[in-house]
């Protein structure tokens, strides 16, 4: 049994329509209400196209629901704006499937470690180069990756740097859609211990999307 003290954020029937062709309606996510709590992990399950993305993009608030609610530690997301959303989508960050779409080749990876902290914290560049540095030790990368540019790295590597990021801020929820997708299979072994650390460790509550049932 969970403890409702630990509950972190629920989608209360959350459903997700778009027009389609002819007048008619396409529901991509219909009547979903699940809980989410600290320190545990949520896996999400089904075959391509049916709806776990959509259902993703709308607990980040990249997308609002067309019916139900998303609470996170009290407050529904549904209906904030400005500050007060950003601050809130702080505590939830996302690591996706492809991890060379999520990088400017032209940043660094210490750059990129370091701008989460900058943008939500004002750390100077020097404290920040410090942290990403710590932060490539924790995911099991070397320190000096702070200087290198994402083509230079292998694909388990990036996401092992998009995770780091994705920890930076400490964030409450982390949500990996499809993380180990694009990898190969051993390297998607590692990736997944990797996480179960992570979250065992830092008691964050994850979301793991896939379609790979003896993955999830």
């Amino acid at each position: 049994m969970f403890d409702e003290k630990d509950l972190l954020l629920e989608t209360r029937h959350v459903t997700r329509r778009f027009p389609a062709p002819g007048g008619r309606t396409l529901t991509a996510c219909n009547d979903v209400s699940l809980k989410f709590y600290r320190g545990k992990t949520l896996g999400l399950i089904g075959e391509s196209g049916c709806g776990k993305s959509t259902f993703m993009r709308l607990v980040v608030r990249l997308d609002k629901p067309t019916e139900g609610e998303i609470i996170f530690q009290g407050k529904n997301l549904t209906n904030l704006k400005g500050e007060e959303l950003r601050q809130r989508l702080q505590h939830i960050q996302m690591v996706f499937q492809d991890p060379l779409s999520s990088f400017s080749p032209r940043m660094k990876v210490g750059t990129y470690l370091m701008e989460s902290r900058r943008n939500f914290d004002g750390i100077s560049k020097e404290n920040g180069l410090k942290e990403a540095r710590k932060l490539l030790l924790e995911v099991g990368l070397p320190e000096d990756f702070v200087n290198r540019y994402p083509h230079e790295l292998s694909g388990g590597q990036l996401q092992r740097v998009a995770i780091a990021r994705a920890i930076s801020i400490q964030p409450k929820l982390l949500i990996c859609d499809e993380a180990t997708g694009a990898l190969d299979v051993s390297i998607q072994n590692q990736i997944a211990k990797l996480l179960v650390k992570l979250v065992e460790e830092k008691q964050i509550s994850c979301l793991f999307i896939g379609h790979d049932l003896a993955l999830v």
